[in-house]
C-alpha cells in the first residue's frame, strides 16, 4: 500500500500539472478593439489626442467597457473610416495568444457607407435608391470573402479569444418626426442597407462561431427623427455625422457587449 506521503506527493503534483495546464489567455481579461469609426466612437466629439484621424473616443463602447472592468490589458486599435483591408493591415497585429476577448465592427465602409449618404443627401430619390441597390449588391457578393480573410486573421492570431462582432444600426425612424431632411422613400433605402449588412455580418460571424450582435434592435426607438436620437444627423465636423452619439455608445453599442461577457 503506498504511504500517505506518497500519495499526497502525487495529489500535489496532478494539481500543478493541471494548473499549469491552464493557458495564461484564460487567467486575466486581455481586450483588444477592432474595428471603424462605430467602434473607435468618431460621433461622441471627444477623442484621445494620440488618436489623430482614427478618433477614438473615451466615449467609445470599448473604452467605457474597459474603464468599468479593468482588463489586464486593453489595446484599443479601431479607427475611423477603417475598412476590412485596414484592419488586416493596421489592426490585427494587437492580437496574440494571450488575447481573450475582441470586438469588431467593419464592412459598412467597404459597402461604401458615406458614398451612400452624400449621394441620398444631394441626389434624387432615385438616383438614391440606386445607390443604395449597388452597396447591397456589393454587401452580398464580395463582403462576405472580405470578412471571412479579416476573421479567419482574428481567429488565427487570438486563438482562445471570445470574439463578439458588433453590427451596424437602422440609422432612421421611417416615418419619424423630422420635417425636413430625407424623403422617407431615402430613409428607407438607407435602412434597408443596414438589413443587408446584418444579414451578411451575422452570417459571416456564424460560420466562424463568433458572438454576433445586432444593433437593429438596440437602437429601435432611438434612430434619427425618432423622439430620441442615439444618432446624429448632418452635423459639424461632417464626420461626426450619422454616427452613435454619447448615449448611442453608453445606452446602444456598450449593454450589448456586456450582456455577452458580464
Amino acid at each position: 500500500m503506498r504511504s500517505v506521503k506518497t500519495l499526497l506527493t502525487a495529489a500535489l503534483a496532478t494539481a500543478a500539472a493541471l494548473f499549469t495546464a491552464i493557458p495564461a489567455h484564460a487567467q486575466a481579461v486581455n481586450y483588444v478593439a477592432l474595428g471603424d469609426s462605430y467602434s473607435s466612437g468618431t460621433g461622441t466629439g471627444s477623442y484621445y489626442g494620440d488618436s489623430g484621424s482614427c478618433k477614438r473616443s473615451p466615449y467609445s463602447y470599448p473604452a467605457l467597457w474597459a474603464a468599468s472592468h479593468a482588463p489586464a490589458s486593453f489595446a484599443f486599435v479601431a479607427c475611423s473610416g477603417a475598412r476590412t483591408g485596414d484592419v488586416l493591415n493596421n489592426q490585427v497585429g494587437a492580437l496574440n495568444a494571450s488575447t481573450t476577448l475582441a470586438t469588431i465592427s467593419i464592412g459598412g465602409n467597404d459597402a461604401g457607407f458615406t458614398d451612400v449618404i452624400t449621394t441620398c443627401t444631394f441626389g434624387s430619390d432615385q438616383t438614391c435608391i440606386n445607390r443604395v441597390n449597388q452597396a447591397k449588391a456589393y454587401a452580398t457578393n464580395t463582403l462576405p470573402g472580405l470578412l471571412d480573410n479579416v476573421y479567419g486573421q482574428i481567429r488565427t492570431r487570438a486563438p482562445y479569444a471570445r470574439v463578439v462582432v458588433m453590427g451596424y444600426p437602422r440609422l432612421y425612424k421611417v416615418p419619424g418626426s423630422c420635417s425636413v431632411g430625407l424623403s422617407d422613400t431615402k430613409r428607407s433605402a438607407i435602412n434597408s442597407a443596414a438589413d443587408t449588412l446584418h444579414t451578411v455580418i451575422s452570417g459571416r460571424a456564424a460560420a466562424r462561431s463568433f458572438t454576433y450582435r445586432d444593433l437593429r434592435t438596440a437602437f429601435t426607438g432611438h434612430e434619427i427623427c425618432s423622439s430620441d436620437w442615439w444618432l446624429n444627423s448632418l452635423s459639424w465636423p461632417v464626420e461626426e455625422s450619422y454616427h452613435p452619439n454619447r448615449n448611442g455608445q453608453r445606452l446602444g453599442y456598450l449593454p450589448q457587449l456586456t450582456a455577452v461577457t458580464g
